[in-house]
């Protein structure tokens, strides 16, 4: 085998596809997924949640704007081409932007291994040198994990959800990432009282959310700032998540990279849009003109301790200006506390040995999104995600999911896909 992905999220689906398009035909890949079938965030498919990019930043166009696998070329596929140009946005619906990944990773399925979990990745030593990597998967349909065996190799895991220390998920105490999974098992009893913790743009959907789901219950947004902060998603601005700014991100020396971290974080993190902060803005005072008050913000403020007691969780918050303490009691806490990047160690186990590190122990990754590793490693092992060191803020972003698919298979095949 040539390659083999692991993980079959939307960056492993924009290599398939840039694989299938590429010039040099027959390169052969395979790509396991541990998911039983494609899924992106589906816990979170609110159906009034937007994407926050425009459909144009799809899988292809900016690599391949003839591609079939286009957004448009969904939407024509669908019937709603002139729905969607009438409707005059942008950006979709995450619904609809999840049935489009899901139309194309239909198209690609022959190259796709489901319900299939990469255990490790073993180096195969040839004449002294590393020429071939062996993949140990589980799958469903054999007892015993069995082996692959490629040329290259291509992390695509995703992000790991993330809770804060000392808080374990539960049947009360979730997760974003699992929002609607676990809303679906809620008993009714269990829908007086819910805090939503962070401060982005998922904390604030799933608040507007239960608000909406729930118009008996009360809902606690605890956040450290005072107030949820703007996404800044302005023209200028948003250059940052163009294939030219990844480029000057990579060259620039580690200061220049931290400043452009830090002056553009309020791009993508712990952010909101504005139109949904005004709703909850709106949402909130239109209860207090009715006398009710079941929309609470518990800002500068910090959750210090959760604990389950009895049908309830008791969520210790600490205001952070005077050190005051509160217990909350909630029926559910949802912690929308963002996620891990990815960290390719586990995975490469021995090979590690042969990745270089630069100076803070961090893996030293080519433009191209290869780990630059010794001359006894003849192998290539690319990263999609856990790269922002190295590329910045997109990273693993879907604003450059098509050229970094083209960057890769570029370098894979040593020609550049249509």
């Amino acid at each position: 085998m040539e390659v083999a992905g692991i993980g079959f999220g939307p960056s492993n689906l924009a290599l398939a596809i840039a694989l299938r398009e590429c010039r040099r035909a027959g390169t052969e890949a395979v790509f396991f997924e541990r998911q039983p079938s494609f899924g992106w965030h589906r816990g979170m498919l609110l159906e009034d949640a937007t994407m926050q990019i425009s459909f144009l930043k799809d899988l292809v166009l900016l690599r391949n704007p003839v591609s079939s696998f286009s957004f448009l070329a969904y939407l024509h596929d669908r019937g709603r081409l002139a729905d969607f140009i009438n409707h005059q946005t942008l950006v979709p619906s995450r619904v609809e932007f999840h049935d489009y990944l899901r139309w194309a990773a239909e198209r690609v399925a022959g190259v796709v291994r489901y319900d299939s979990e990469v255990l490790a990745i073993r180096p195969v030593s040839g004449d002294g040198v590393v020429d071939l990597l062996e993949l140990v998967v589980r799958d469903g349909a054999h007892r015993e994990p069995y082996v692959c065996r490629a040329r290259n190799v291509v992390l695509a895991t995703g992000l790991q959800p993330r809770l804060p220390d000392g808080v374990r998920a539960s049947g009360r105490v979730w997760h974003s990432a699992d929002y609607l999974h676990r809303l679906a098992g809620l008993p009714p009893e269990a829908t007086g009282s819910f805090t939503v913790v962070g401060s982005g743009q998922s904390a604030a959907e799933i608040t507007n959310d239960l608000m909406s789901r729930f118009p008996e219950a009360t809902v606690h947004a605890v956040f450290p700032r005072y107030g949820y902060s703007v996404a800044d998603d302005s023209p200028f601005t948003n250059r940052i998540f163009d294939a030219a700014a990844v480029d000057d991100y990579y060259l620039a020396a580690p200061p220049v990279r931290e400043s452009l971290m830090t002056y553009h974080a309020n791009t993508n993190y712990s952010v909101v849009d504005l139109d949904l902060i005004r709703e909850l803005y709106r949402r909130q005072y239109q209860e207090r003109v009715r006398g009710r008050d079941r929309l609470r913000i518990v800002n500068v403020s910090r959750v210090r301790r959760v604990r389950e007691i009895g049908g309830a969780v008791s969520v210790d918050v600490e205001y952070l200006p005077t050190g005051e303490h509160t217990d909350l009691r909630s029926d559910v806490v949802v912690f929308a506390t963002g996620y891990r990047p990815l960290d390719p160690r586990p995975l490469l186990g021995e090979l590690m040995e042969f990745v270089e590190l630069d100076d803070d122990g961090m893996v030293q990754v080519g433009r191209d999104y290869r780990l630059r590793t010794s001359d006894k490693l003849a192998c290539g092992i690319y990263l999609q995600g856990g790269t922002e060191h190295t590329h910045g803020i997109s990273s693993s972003l879907l604003s450059t999911t098509a050229q970094r698919a083209g960057h890769i298979v570029e370098s894979l095949t040593g020609t550049t896909p249509q």
